[in-house]
């Protein structure tokens, strides 16, 4: 549970670190993913979610 908890705040951080790029540094036209606010912030939560489920711990109990 706390694995989704940290990769959904990723997901949200990124959208909007992709919308905020957007509004400060998108082009208008001839970018594939920064022409739109909506490529950008799909974008920026695709990348937040990648790089927050990186720092969750993945432990494997042993049978033993």
């Amino acid at each position: 549970m706390k694995n989704i908890i940290i990769t959904s705040i990723g997901i949200v951080v990124g959208a909007f670190a992709g919308y905020l790029y957007y509004i400060n540094w998108g082009c208008t036209h001839g970018c594939m993913i920064t022409s739109k606010p909506l490529h950008s912030s799909i974008y920026g939560a695709i990348m937040g979610g990648l790089f927050f489920s990186s720092f969750h711990s993945t432990s494997y109990k042993k049978d033993s």
